[in-house]
């Protein structure tokens, strides 16, 4: 039996890596289908040994096809994702449309996994912010064994958390600088080449922007309601992984090397650290990899019961296609969805 699978927004570089992952996880499928806006038809993409035509998204019928990961855009998926879902089909959602949605599970397979059950009151899943996915991937450990009070993290996020545009702004930039030509500044509200810009999302009337309200709200919804956070986000010039320094304060006593021995036995996690040079991940060395990677792990004496930590993780990845792919396995393997046809 395999899953007939389609993937929406399949040219971008989150799609691309959604057809990656379930390839290399050889996730059980009876046919894939990328999907994207018309003027993308017949476009190629690959999907493991083999190279697909992209079928445009606004003429395409769900009704024979199990699961949809949706990757292209807020605006996109508010449109078409109640349709896809009742025509009978999962859609695993990568924006934040559907995020806040009380009737919409959001879901990290290695957090939450059982709440995926709430799936078919509009059969839609919600994938997180990428720098929330790696974050309750490192609390969640934690938070079982010490109850987490309240987090305050600081986030390193790269360019690809932009999109593509993103990432050609910030080589096109660093061209420029090297060549002394004239450099162009269309995404990002600051140059991004040689710089870090505290500014990701719009500004709400607090002060913090919308990516530091995601990070709180869906922290809450994923591991507890009771759990304080305040964020504070910022781009760097980095193409592929999100770096995270984190701060959490316990209810119970703990220490680093307890917090160490947790970690190293928690799943999606890898601790690596070293105390000494280079005893320590980067996002570098996490870009294609699929592990939340925890580094710098020590006591924060400033307040009581203090941990700190470095966090790290490829956000294409764990961030984004990878966790919807997994969301699909947590379906499958729990019996929650059955494909509506046989494997050819």
């Amino acid at each position: 039996m395999g899953y007939k699978v389609a993937i929406a927004g399949a040219t971008g570089n989150v799609g691309r890596e959604m057809l990656n992952i379930l390839a290399e996880r050889a996730f059980p499928v009876s046919e894939v289908v990328p999907l994207a806006s018309s003027r993308s038809i017949g476009q190629e993409v690959s999907f493991g040994d083999k190279t697909l035509k992209v079928k445009a998204l606004e003429n395409y019928d769900f009704s024979d096809t199990d699961i949809c990961l949706m990757s292209a855009g807020g605006e996109v998926s508010k449109a078409w994702s109640p349709r896809i879902g009742a025509q009978g089909c999962v859609v695993i959602d990568n924006s934040s449309a559907w995020r806040y949605d009380a009737d919409v599970p959001l879901i990290v397979p290695e957090v939450n996994a059982e709440a995926v059950r709430g799936f078919s009151k509009k059969n839609i899943i919600a994938n997180p912010n990428c720098s929330t996915a790696q974050l309750v991937v490192a609390l969640k450990p934690l938070h079982d064994a010490f109850g987490i009070k309240r987090v305050v993290v600081s986030t390193y996020q790269s360019v690809s958390g932009a999109g593509k545009d993103g990432m050609d702004e910030l080589f096109d930039q660093t061209r420029s600088i090297f060549s002394a030509t004239d450099l162009k500044q269309k995404k990002f509200t600051k140059r991004i080449a040689f710089n870090v810009i505290p500014h990701i999302d719009v500004f709400m009337e607090d002060g913090f922007t919308k990516e530091e309200w995601k990070m709180t709200v869906e922290t809450k919804k994923i591991l507890d309601p009771k759990i304080k956070l305040t964020a504070t986000c910022v781009r760097v010039p980095v193409f592929i992984g999100h770096s995270e320094a984190v701060n959490i304060e316990c209810e119970k006593p703990i220490t680093a090397d307890e917090a160490r021995d947790i970690l190293r036995s928690a799943p999606g996690i890898l601790v690596i650290d070293k105390r000494e040079n280079g005893g320590y991940i980067t996002p570098h060395e996490a870009a294609g990899e699929d592990a939340t990677y925890i580094s710098r792990i020590r006591e924060d004496i400033t307040v009581e019961n203090g941990l700190a930590f470095w966090c790290v993780s490829d956000n294409l990845r764990k961030g984004a296609a990878l966790n919807a792919v997994q969301i699909a396995e947590c379906l499958m393997n729990r019996g929650l969805l059955k494909p509506k046809a046989k494997a050819a």
